[in-house]
């Protein structure tokens, strides 16, 4: 599978934007892995434009990522063209536009899947970025707004028809947000009735390397972007792969392994945030990396107690004499704090 000129190999695994996960220490990790192509977490183009900290530090990425694509979203025509400039200058391998967060802040000022109630101004906003990239752009959207407005059909067509080169599909509606099931049938429909000829990359529910595999067979998808599946679970797109090719999965990683990569994970947070910030930030990940071990539940709390990068690495450190399989968790923790409000927003995937 090819966008533009970047050959992304047969049946290609994709990490894909999530804000608060798709970081350079994360993604760099999942690289590492095995995944094909990766993407920045979504960038506001008003940031941009206005040269926000926050915002401008999300163009950094690291050369071992490549290819990796930068994000961008926004609702005012003018203001992504500039932005769009802003993403070009930082030489990724890729430009991609958000037509896909379901978030209330976001699609109220018609970005994000807030534009799929404007086709005509998401025309006009991806001509503006396309006028202005010397790279591909690529776009990640949804069904449409709800069930009574899914265009899908007509919106990559049109996209495919002003110069798009690759075209991500969130498998639900907006209305859907994260819940119920991802739509695959549609993502056939697109294949096989859509005239499509550029890539089409299917989203949704690809949580595992068996629901990866199905995808591509049930649907025709050219690659598969997979995202909650990889939050503390980097390993996915080796699985995936081993699990394509031979109908089997590899063993998991040890315990030893898994630490080793939690540690890295932290360090690298750390170096990326600084010390405080990366420290408390990377609290969202932990769930993720003891999910379904017996002492799951005490390495969480004792992590949340962290507040330094030597404490939490000393922790994982000693985390390498527990027995995952071990029946019984080790008691004595003291009381642990809540977790702030600002790290119980959910991940935000698209």
């Amino acid at each position: 599978m090819k966008i533009g000129n970047i050959d992304l190999g047969h049946r290609p695994i994709v990490l894909a934007p999530m804000e608060d996960v798709s970081d350079p220490p994360f993604r760099v990790i999942c690289k590492r892995y095995g995944a094909d192509l990766v993407y920045t977490e979504f960038i506001s183009s008003g940031g941009l434009v206005y040269d926000a900290k926050s915002s401008v530090q999300k163009l950094a990425f690291h050369a071992q990522e490549r290819p990796v694509g930068i994000q961008l979203f926004g609702g005012n025509p003018a203001q992504v063209r500039e932005a769009a400039k802003i993403v070009d200058d930082a030489e990724p391998d890729l430009i991609d536009i958000n037509y896909g967060c379901p978030v209330k802040k976001v699609v109220c000022h018609d970005g994000g899947a807030g534009i799929l109630r404007n086709i005509p101004k998401m025309r006009e906003i991806t001509e503006q970025v396309l006028a202005v990239a010397n790279r591909p752009v690529t776009v990640k959207t949804r069904l449409g707004w709800n069930d009574d407005s899914i265009n899908v059909l007509e919106v990559v067509r049109m996209l495919q028809d002003i110069g798009v080169q690759a075209i991500a599909i969130h498998a639900r509606t907006r209305a859907q947000l994260y819940t119920g099931t991802a739509r695959w049938e549609w993502l056939k429909r697109i294949k096989e009735e859509s005239g499509l000829h550029i890539p089409l990359i299917g989203n949704g529910d690809a949580t595992s390397p068996e629901l990866i595999q199905k995808m591509f067979d049930e649907t025709g998808v050219d690659a598969v972007m997979v995202g909650r599946g990889a939050i503390g679970n980097p390993w996915i797109f080796r699985d995936a792969k081993h699990y394509l090719a031979t109908g089997t999965l590899p063993p998991p990683p040890s315990w030893d392994e898994r630490i080793s990569v939690i540690q890295e994970h932290l360090q690298l947070k750390a170096e990326w945030l600084g010390e405080p910030k990366g420290v408390l930030e990377m609290r969202r990940m932990y769930g993720g990396y003891f999910k379904g071990f017996r002492n799951a539940s005490f390495c969480r709390q004792r992590m949340m107690q962290e507040k330094t990068l030597t404490g939490g690495l000393e922790a994982l450190e000693s985390f390498r004499a527990l027995d995952p399989e071990e029946p019984a968790e080790p008691k004595g923790l003291v009381a642990v704090p809540s977790l702030p409000e600002t790290l119980k927003m959910p991940f935000m995937v698209d």
